[in-house]
């Protein structure tokens, strides 16, 4: 992980490797005109030829441009059509800047006039931007980042430091979220995944377990019915950070599919590796949590996960089977490819009834029709309570995760109604990842609930400006942030 290190010095004084990143909203002022002077002309000449505004989008690279600098990079941070500059331009213009360095282990990052409040934020794109996840190649790649510390220039060091605490949880949440979700079926499946899990009890959270006996026990019929045809035997984990006092918890809940063949409704071969990703929502919940006890939240938040592998043999679950869930509700399962909401059916209704908590929130990759609807831009949000979707969409708005409400009703429930059931655990084709969370909806009662499909925000096959291809860790930050508004209500 980059190291960050805050220093009160112009952004040029630090020893070689001196290369230097400038985030600026103009070619002009103090610094620009400082960096200009130790390049000799050649950054003032560059900012010329290439037509840089300081907008953002905008960046300029110059490869050794005198003596004692190894690269300069200005990239620009004014969004486009006059909005203000806010953290999120910050932190894209930093991932842009540290991604265009090459072959360097240090760099240093100054902010022009005015913007030196945005230090840490642009610390935390940075960090993002240079994740690279790189346990199983053991050959070095010229095109993959270097970047091992940054000093951050600014002129009260106290200040910044304050502030990057926070930042720099949320950061080590979202890259634990990412190196979860990338992680090969074969190293993560329930067992492992909850080994790394109490790992975190270093961290003060309290974690515990529930196996496969006690689940049967407690009559996860749903959750054990999609565990039932894979070797590795399903887990679920319950994390507690109590830093609210006797106020009601909120409850964050994850499905954990660690590897997803589709069972007898086998998926298609093409595209099927990346089902390792279906325990994307599991992670998130769990970097949250990380980040939470990090930052020592003075709220009290639960993360429950449910982590099982669906897998095909001749003890999988078929289809026509029909399960009871935790809470006595019978389903018809028409189709075992539908198995992520079978897993959250339990643990919603045990999470509600145990905890008794304020608020439920469930982050899953839940559908395809999702990213049909919405692309990879925004996850589908759906819920029960306009206050609770309206927070957690301006969360998200805060920090670049983007929401987008879908809607419910009663009308799209009655497609769920079985013959010989309760429920069945598929509609029809139209409108299916509203039918999915009116699915979950049904195991919910009257408590405030939403839930984030997350299935084209989870993984990517392009690059962003803080993200590398593959896992994102999308919903660590915006519920961080969310959490954040309770806790200055409380």
């Amino acid at each position: 992980m980059l190291s960050v290190i805050f220093d009160s010095l112009p952004a040029f004084s630090v020893d070689a490797p001196r290369a230097i990143v400038l985030l600026c909203d103009t070619a002009s002022g103090e610094t620009f005109a400082a960096l200009d002077k130790a390049s000799a002309g050649a950054v003032s000449r560059a900012v010329a030829l290439k037509g840089f505004k300081g907008e953002a989008g905008q960046s300029v690279v110059l490869p050794a441009p005198a003596e004692g600098l190894a690269q300069v990079v200005l990239a620009g941070v004014k969004p486009k059509g006059g909005a203000a500059i806010d953290a999120v331009a910050i932190e894209n213009a930093a991932g842009r800047a540290v991604r265009l360095l090459e072959g360097v282990e240090g760099a240093v990052l100054g902010l022009s006039e005015g913007l030196e409040q945005f230090a840490p934020d642009a610390a935390l794109g940075a960090c993002l931007a240079s994740y690279d996840f790189d346990l199983y190649r053991t050959k070095k790649s010229d095109s993959r980042p270097v970047l091992k510390t940054l000093h951050v220039a600014v002129s009260d060091v106290a200040a910044a430091q304050a502030r990057w605490v926070a930042l720099d949880a949320v950061s080590q949440g979202v890259i634990l979220t990412r190196n979860l979700v990338s992680e090969p079926p074969n190293v993560l499946y329930p067992q492992s995944f909850t080994q790394r899990i109490e790992e975190l009890r270093e961290l003060g959270l309290t974690v515990e377990v529930l196996d496969e006996k006690a689940m049967t026990e407690l009559g996860f019929g749903a959750l054990l019915g999609v565990a039932q045809g894979s070797v590795h035997k399903p887990r679920t984990v319950i994390v507690r950070h109590d830093g609210g006092g006797s106020e009601a918890p909120l409850a964050f809940i994850g499905k954990g599919v660690t590897f997803d063949s589709g069972g007898i409704s086998i998926k298609p071969a093409a595209g099927m590796d990346e089902m390792k990703t279906d325990m994307g929502g599991a992670a998130t919940v769990i970097g949250l949590m990380s980040a939470l006890a990090r930052r020592k939240a003075p709220v009290n938040a639960i993360g429950v996960v449910g982590l099982v592998e669906n897998m095909v043999s001749g003890g999988a679950q078929r289809p026509g089977d029909i399960v009871r869930a935790y809470d006595g509700q019978t389903i018809e399962v028409l189709n075992t490819d539908a198995e992520g909401r079978l897993v959250l059916a339990d643990v919603l209704s045990y999470t509600r009834k145990r905890f008794n908590p304020k608020l439920m929130v469930n982050l899953a990759t839940l559908t395809g029709a999702i990213v049909v609807s919405l692309g990879y831009e925004n996850a589908g949000l759906f819920s029960n309570s306009d206050a609770l979707a309206k927070g957690l969409a301006e969360a998200g708005a805060q920090v670049g995760e983007g929401l987008w409400r879908m809607p419910m009703g009663e009308a799209y429930n009655r497609e769920l109604d079985s013959d010989i059931a309760d429920m069945k655990n598929i509609g029809g084709r139209p409108g299916s990842a509203i039918l999915a969370a009116e699915f979950l909806k049904r195991f919910v009662g009257d408590t405030d609930w939403a839930h984030l499909d997350i299935a084209g925000t989870a993984w990517k096959t392009k690059a962003s400006a803080i993200a590398p291809k593959g896992a994102t860790g999308f919903g660590v930050r915006l519920l961080d942030r969310f959490v954040k508004a309770h806790e200055a209500d409380a």
